[in-house]
Parts: structure tokens; C-alpha cells; sequence
């Protein structure tokens, strides 16, 4: 009987293990990062000669830290629009001006992150340069903030010209003072490109490609900039003389969260 007690005891020890074991949560995996389908590619390997300065990598935005799915400071755009791009800079090129992107294709993440900073309205540390006249409040309604970015297709593009032979920008120091970026182009940030107007993701009405208030010569490099790409499929935003969607675009309807790293493309490591 002790014998008989005994194993009934280890049974329903074993039955209690397993019950613990069973009821224990299963370990969390990491989950693979998405990659980019086969039609993405990286600027650099079809036109090497476009400057970029990729603005989201760096402390130098709007928000004033790295945005959330920028790995590498890389241009990656759909094939279409990269070859079309290209086919600008050739013709840029011959006149003595480079192109230069500030983004490209942008994760969804990172629209995520615009979205969740423009709802902090205390965070408003990068206002003195990006958004000096505007309400941090008003950021949704005026359209500058939106939870969709055609940026996340693929085939969209903010670009610029640079006169060659084109001395780098130097780098932003975090912290330093800020200078409106509707100020004149002597004050303002010492951006390498040609005077637009204003400088690049100024939230204001003075970059609006066609505002009668831009004339002169920072007309004429608007016009350039946008009678060129325009001239190669590229359609512009009115309200941002950077902006510019190439047509038709590969995935119209199609929001990418994969992260800016070379890993994500189909080349890999290439």
C-alpha cells in the first residue's frame, strides 16, 4: 500500500509539472523585418552621382532625433522612379547642376513617428527653424502631418539642385541656434543647394512652389528643378516645391514598412 501511495504521489506531481508547463506562455520570437519587393532599388546603383543627404537619419528635422526605420542614410526607390531620376541628372548635369534627395522611399514607421510627435504639443524643439509661423495645433489641419505619406509607395522623392561643384553641407550640431527656415538664404542654414526660396521641409506657405512672393532667382531654380523632373514623369506637390511623385507609380496603392538598410532590398548586401 505505502508502495501504491507513493506512486500515486509521483503521478499527480508529473500531472501538475505538465500543467504548469502547458500554462506557461510560449516564448516571444523575434519577428523578421519586412523586406522590399524585388522592384525597389538603391539609387546609388543607378546613378551614383546624385547627392544625398538623407535628413531623417540625423537630429537635423522637424522632429530633432533619427526617425524610426532609418537604418542607413540611403536612397531607395522603385526602379521606375530611380532610372527617371537618373535621366534628369544627365540632363542637370550638362548644364552644371546636380540633383541632390533629402528622402526617398520612407517606412511607415516612420510616418508613425511624425504623427505621434505632431500630437506632443510640448515637444516643439526644432519650431525656431521648421515650423516658426505655424501653430504646432494646426499641423493635421493645414495638411503638413498626415497618417499616410505617398513617400511610403516607393516612388516618390524630396530633391533638390546643387550647383557643381558643390562643397558638402556641414553637419548640423545639435543644439546649435536655429534660424527660420523662410529667412534669407545667407542666414539660414547653410544648406550646399542652390536658394529655393527656403530651406528644405520648411511647414510654410512660402514653400509653395508657386507663391507669387518667390521671385527672381529663387524662381528660376524652382522652375528648373521642376521643369526637369517634370520632363522625365515626375509630378510635383504644389504645396512643397521639393516634392515630386514619379507617374505611374509601380504601387499605387501600397504603404511599405520595411526599414531603410541595404539588407531590405533584394540585392542584400550588395
Amino acid at each position: 500500500m505505502p508502495r501504491f501511495a507513493a506512486a500515486l504521489r509521483v503521478l499527480a506531481l508529473s500531472v501538475a509539472a505538465l500543467a504548469v508547463t502547458t500554462a506557461a506562455p510560449p516564448v516571444a520570437r523575434a519577428q523578421p523585418e519586412p523586406r522590399a519587393p524585388e522592384e525597389f532599388v538603391a539609387l546609388r546603383d543607378v546613378d551614383p552621382t546624385v547627392r544625398q543627404e538623407m535628413r531623417y537619419v540625423t537630429r537635423h528635422n522637424f522632429v530633432g532625433e533619427r526617425i524610426d526605420g532609418y537604418r542607413q542614410p540611403l536612397c531607395i526607390l522603385t526602379a521606375p522612379a530611380a532610372r527617371a531620376l537618373h535621366r534628369a541628372q544627365r540632363t542637370l548635369l550638362r548644364k552644371g547642376y546636380t540633383l541632390k534627395v533629402y528622402d526617398c522611399y520612407r517606412p511607415q514607421r516612420a510616418v508613425n513617428h511624425f504623427v505621434d510627435w505632431a500630437k506632443r504639443l510640448d515637444d516643439q524643439a526644432m519650431k525656431g527653424e521648421f515650423y516658426p509661423r505655424v501653430d504646432k495645433t494646426r499641423l493635421f489641419e493645414d495638411g503638413y502631418i498626415a497618417e499616410k505619406s505617398g513617400h511610403s509607395r516607393g516612388s516618390t522623392v524630396d530633391v533638390t539642385l546643387v550647383r557643381l561643384p558643390g562643397w558638402p553641407t556641414r553637419p548640423y550640431v545639435p543644439g546649435e541656434p536655429l534660424v527660420p527656415c523662410h529667412a534669407p538664404r545667407e542666414d539660414r542654414f547653410p544648406d550646399n543647394s542652390v536658394d529655393m526660396g527656403t530651406g528644405f521641409d520648411c511647414f510654410d506657405t512660402l514653400s509653395h512652389t508657386e507663391d507669387p512672393r518667390v521671385g527672381g532667382v529663387q524662381r528660376a531654380h524652382r522652375t528648373l528643378l521642376k521643369r526637369t523632373l517634370e520632363g522625365q514623369g515626375f509630378v510635383n506637390l504644389p504645396e512643397e516645391w521639393w516634392h515630386f511623385t514619379f507617374k505611374p507609380e509601380t504601387f499605387p496603392d501600397t504603404y511599405f514598412d520595411f526599414p531603410v538598410h541595404r539588407r531590405s532590398l533584394a540585392s542584400g548586401g550588395r
